[in-house]
């Protein structure tokens, strides 16, 4: 299927409530977001969604929290799914957030 067609996924790091000393967690494992059929459905190429993952001292997500997105829902679940089985390298807890960019190239 080609719900992928082509997903750019951008991921950009920023660290929330963790010293400045510590450097952001390392991504082990990313998983992209697939592309929504409802999106396609009404016309939406392209969104922007801003996310904060609480990751556990083993690595794990434990929670996905979507801070913006544009358009509104529409990505929503789709992001916190495949952010839930990103993996980072274990250490402490942490905030972690990012940014997904899509683009269907169809």
């Amino acid at each position: 299927m080609s719900f992928l067609r082509s997903i750019t996924v951008t991921a950009a790091s920023l660290m929330l409530a963790v010293a400045a000393a510590h450097a952001a967690p390392k991504v082990v494992k990313k998983v992209p977001p697939d592309f929504p059929a409802e999106a396609s459905k009404k016309g939406i190429s392209t969104g922007v969604v801003k996310a904060k993952l609480n990751i556990e001292a083993d690595g794990k997500v434990s929670s996905v929290e979507i801070l913006e997105a544009e358009p509104k829902r529409v990505f929503d679940r789709a992001v916190t799914a495949a952010l839930m089985e990103w993996k980072f390298e274990p250490g402490e807890k942490a905030s972690h957030e990012v940014k997904l960019v899509f683009k269907n190239e169809d």
